[in-house]
């Protein structure tokens, strides 16, 4: 079991920068449906995503699903990308879920394959390397809440509104909802939360522990998304290898005994012996100075 799990948690290959992004897949207008942006200052290390398609108030279409997944694909490859925050671009919404009007014109078992692929972008955030901030700063329903509970961390205004509500429609959550709202907050109140569909402000989900901060709104309507650039400016100046390893090793044994979970911890602390900022940090520490991390 130590042998498969060694193999399963190296770290990634070395990574490549990511290539100025240009969207080859467009909306009606032929406007891209998000942008991503590498911040710079002191902001360098983070990455936005931006949803931006206000006609269906980000809601998760076939296109605005593969772009979000082409740019996944390039980002993770990107060793400059320390912390991914996903935003919004369309005032008062995160994101407003699938996009119903769009899966109602798909059969059956286009719907099918559709959801597959929706669960898998859920995953690919789930599993992305660099730690993942969602800044909600409006309404994040049913898909838009999935993908908001693939990441990390979240943010959100205190007036937000947010709910697994696919109950409400004749559905039940199918892009990881199921699951990951059990394993944020208890299977009891996952349960209660899914079966009446039931919506929350930002200010009650961070009471139950859905999101780590709750922020009161302000003119421009991107509270939350200041507070999670001030989350990603903490996460920064940390060692980027031990923080990735940490969130393997936090994401792996989550899913698996104590026991085990002790191992893939102890699998991932022998990754990070024998890299320079190990030592950059002992070093630091002894002479009294900040430590300057370069991920290696």
């Amino acid at each position: 079991m130590l042998r498969a799990l060694t193999s399963a948690l190296r770290l990634p290959r070395p990574w490549r920068p990511l290539r100025t992004r240009s969207c080859a897949s467009h909306g009606a207008t032929g406007d891209p449906e998000i942008q991503v942006r590498a911040l710079t200052g002191r902001d360098q290390g983070i990455t936005e995503i931006l949803m931006n398609r206000p006609s269906a108030r980000n809601a998760l279409g076939n296109i605005l699903v593969s772009e979000l997944l082409e740019a996944l694909a390039q980002l993770r490859e990107d060793q400059q990308v320390r912390v991914l925050l996903f935003r919004s671009g369309v005032k008062g919404v995160f994101c407003a879920g699938a996009d119903l009007k769009e899966r109602e014109q798909m059969s059956e078992a286009e719907v099918g394959i559709f959801v597959q692929r929706l669960r898998g972008l859920m995953n690919e955030i789930a599993a992305f390397p660099a730690p993942t901030i969602a800044a909600m700063d409006g309404f994040a329903l049913g898909g838009g809440l999935e993908l908001a509970l693939a990441c990390d961390l979240r943010v959100a205004a205190s007036s937000a509104v947010m709910g697994l509500i696919e109950t409400t429609r004749g559905l039940l959550p199918g892009a990881g909802g199921t699951q990951r709202l059990p394993r944020c907050l208890g299977v009891a109140l996952a349960k209660e939360l899914i079966f009446t569909g039931r919506r929350l402000s930002g200010a009650q989900a961070q009471a139950l522990g859905l999101v780590n901060h709750a922020v009161s709104q302000n003119e421009e309507g991107n509270a939350a998304y200041h507070r999670a650039r001030e989350l990603a400016q903490e996460i920064l100046p940390q060692a980027p290898i031990a923080v990735r390893l940490g969130k393997v090793a936090i994401d792996r044994g989550m899913e698996v005994d104590i026991s085990s979970g002790m191992a893939i911890e102890g699998i991932c602390y022998a990754q990070n012996i024998p890299t320079q900022d190990r030592l950059e940090g002992m070093a630091a520490f002894r002479e009294k100075r900040p430590p300057r991390f370069v991920g290696k």
